[in-house]
């Protein structure tokens, strides 16, 4: 709650995006923290933050929890901070306890995973792991045209250590599911296993202007008639993958913007999701079938582009059985599940054993100011990971 207050949102919730004056208050409070529980701090190239509690043999790799402080515009109050503080408090315990561990144990805050002020989702974890170049990552700009590397350097944020994968012996992420399916099973935690795979796309359909009165229905080049038989037929198409098929379409427009003219081009986005990568692709194959038969049907045409394409990732089965083994030992009622949302363990797990724990949050609600999680539902969650890191960090 203390966190919550830095950047408050206008309905309780928190507005610190990255790399803005409210993030770096964030980070400022979670240092002071970290630092009194003797943790050293350190920055890379693309200003993810690592706060680093000694290990007893230097010869074991450290064990890494990681996760953000960065929220939406209108985010919630645990969204990635829980996973934050949820490792300084297995380091405040293991301290409490007076108990040491062969390994260090580092708590990485990855800048920018939310992407909602500078649009690359997960940016430092993708810089770190290799699949975002550190130069492209600090020419993203912002609505006013501010860039990450302006941001960074005018915080000092920018650090010598490489944004480069380092030995770890193993990494778990702390979250709030950010869904319903905990809850509405009155489960107590998620094992998470890995992430669903996804694709972006941008759809555009081109059909042919008109006037709205005097053109009869049958002569028109009607690219909404398309899209609405699009819309219909790949929502059924994605009920046939039930229960982790996914589809969403967003960002409709169309031109020329006016309510009385037949639309020459209405484009929208479309974002497919499912963990297994067969069944991915075989939507993918599905929604072109479906495009391709509504175009040739109402007379237009079309164009698909792919903006991202994330296959499906799968956690080390290693470090997935060392959250269940915590989970069980204390008692907590579960299931193994995949994450419908990407996380910054997505990149990490392609460099170290990596998996995930959730805790149900109220209603599934994230990305809402609403968004919220019970004290006792936050212990759990922070219970299971002090226990799944001790296990590994000997």
């Amino acid at each position: 709650m203390d966190m919550a207050e830095v950047g408050p949102g206008v309905a309780g919730g928190s507005n610190r995006q990255a790399l803005s004056d409210e993030d770096r208050a964030g980070r400022e409070l979670f240092t002071s923290w970290a630092t009194a529980a003797g943790c050293t701090i350190e920055y890379d190239e693309i200003g993810n933050l690592f706060a680093r509690r000694p290990g007893t043999d230097p010869s074991v790799a450290p064990v890494l929890i990681g996760s953000h402080l960065d929220t939406q515009p209108t985010g919630g109050r645990f969204d990635g901070v829980y996973g934050i503080l949820g490792g300084l408090e297995v380091i405040e315990s293991l301290n409490d306890e007076g108990r040491e561990t062969a390994a260090a144990i580092e708590v990485a805050v990855w800048t920018n995973e939310e992407g909602s002020r500078f649009q690359h989702s997960m940016m430092g974890s993708a810089v770190w792991a290799g699949k975002l170049a550190l130069t492209d990552a600090r020419a993203l700009v912002d609505v006013d045209g501010i860039s990450v590397g302006e941001e960074l350097d005018r915080h000092g944020w920018a650090g010598s250590r490489p944004a480069a994968p380092s030995p770890y012996s193993a990494s778990f992420e702390l979250h709030i599911e950010q869904g319903p399916i905990l809850e509405a099973e009155k489960l107590e935690v998620g094992v998470v296993t890995g992430v669903q795979g996804l694709r972006w796309y941008t759809l555009e359909l081109f059909g042919h202007p008109a006037h709205a009165g005097p053109t009869p229905m049958d002569v028109r080049q009607d690219p909404s008639r398309a899209i609405g038989d699009i819309l219909t037929r790949t929502y059924a198409m994605a009920a046939e993958y039930a229960p982790w098929g996914r589809a969403t379409f967003a960002m409709f427009r169309s031109e020329p913007v006016s309510p009385n003219t037949v639309p020459e081009r209405i484009a929208c986005s479309l974002d497919l999701r499912h963990p297994d990568a067969a069944a991915l692709q075989a939507m993918d194959d599905a929604m072109r079938a479906i495009v391709a038969d509504a175009c040739a049907t109402h007379g237009v045409t079309s164009a698909i582009a792919v903006d991202n394409d994330s296959p499906p990732v799968a956690f080390s089965e290693d470090c997935v059985a060392a959250v269940e083994t915590a989970v069980s030992e204390l008692g907590f009622s579960h299931q193994r599940m995949v994450s419908g949302a990407g996380h910054d363990a997505c990149y990490v797990a392609e460099h170290v054993p990596t998996s995930m724990i959730f805790v149900p949050c109220d209603d599934g609600l994230s990305h809402n100011e609403a968004e919220n999680i019970s004290p006792e539902e936050a212990e759990r969650g922070a219970s299971v990971l002090l226990n799944a890191v001790v296990e590994v960090a000997g």
